[in-house]
């Protein structure tokens, strides 16, 4: 067998590897949130009925009881219950009055395009934070070095609040609440974009200067390549590196503020659709909300790792 085709097998065994931890994760969270609705006081049928607060009849107990095989043992109800999410059935929403797994298609779209824009906006404010400020004088580093710090401190509730006072109420910019397109979309992603941002820019900051300092840089700079091509072509493609393995920790920590933002500013979404399910006591939309959110999460990790090999050609398995 060639060197080139071990690489190959490696590569092909090295993926395969990740794609088996990302399972493993995704089996780990549904064997919690089954232990802990069996965990929880009061009975799973009552629990899958709406809670005490829907007053289910006998019957529907019963019934609910023989739907999700809860007069099985546990053993029994833990398999039917993994037998269900493979199939994809996530079960029905009393609340809703239809199946979760409806509920969350029709919820999904709006909540990943969310995070999504404000992921790319967060890398945006980062990238510029680091171009414009790293090594253009004590003054300007020190700006820009302050203004990540402070936004990745911001709370996001807080944001969202002083985003509708000046820009929705008092100038009239954007919708207070609601709204489609770039202007119902533009508030909610600042608000999860700028402390995001501040957290990218603190890593990418660093590790741009430290590429600026490289050997490579300045035989850049000695073969009359400008600042900026410098600034683009070298020290940004090695600054982002450790950024890239924040980003699926970011897509998860987005899904999850995104509780708070379509809670504030009154938009569509699985944030929205997770308090309800809490509120109004609905176990299975709540565990199937949060089965999808862990599954993005380790879908967006898994691509991250991938994305990076294919960055930091260094890192690929020989």
């Amino acid at each position: 067998m060639t060197s080139r085709s071990l690489r190959a097998v490696h590569r092909l065994r090295w993926v395969a590897g990740r794609i088996g931890g990302a399972a493993f994760v995704v089996w780990g969270a549904a064997t919690v949130t089954f232990l802990s609705l069996h965990l929880m006081p009061g009975s799973p049928a009552m629990a899958y009925a709406g809670g005490a607060a829907a007053h289910p009849t006998r019957a529907e107990l019963a019934y609910v009881s023989r739907e999700y095989g809860l007069d099985h043992s546990l053993v029994v109800q833990y398999l039917l219950y993994l037998g269900r999410l493979v199939r994809g059935n996530l079960g029905y929403s009393p609340s809703q009055q239809q199946a979760v797994s409806t509920v969350i298609r029709q919820n999904v779209g709006p909540t990943m395009e969310l995070t999504l824009c404000s992921l790319v906006l967060a890398w945006v404010l980062a990238v510029l934070s680091s171009i414009v400020t790293v090594r253009r004088g004590r003054v300007a580093s020190s700006i820009g070095s302050g203004l990540e710090i402070l936004t990745a401190s911001l709370p996001q509730y807080w944001l969202g609040i002083l985003l509708l006072e000046v820009l929705a109420f008092h100038l009239r910019i954007f919708p207070a609440t609601g709204g489609t397109g770039f202007e119902g979309l533009a508030l909610p992603s600042l608000t999860l974009a700028v402390p995001l941002a501040g957290f990218i820019g603190q890593v990418t900051r660093e590790e741009f200067e430290a590429a600026l300092e490289q050997p490579y840089v300045t035989t850049a700079r000695a073969r009359g390549m400008g600042d900026w091509g410098v600034r683009l072509r070298h020290g940004l493609r090695h600054a982002i590196l450790p950024g890239l393995t924040m980003s699926g920790w970011a897509l998860g920590s987005l899904i999850s503020g995104a509780v708070i933002v379509e809670t504030l500013f009154s938009r569509q979404g699985l944030g929205n659709v997770l308090v309800q399910g809490v509120t109004q006591q609905d176990m299975p939309l709540t565990i199937g909300v949060v089965l999808v959110v862990a599954v993005v999460y380790v879908v967006a990790n898994l691509a991250v790792d991938l994305l990076y090999q294919v960055a930091d050609p260094r890192l690929k398995r020989a």
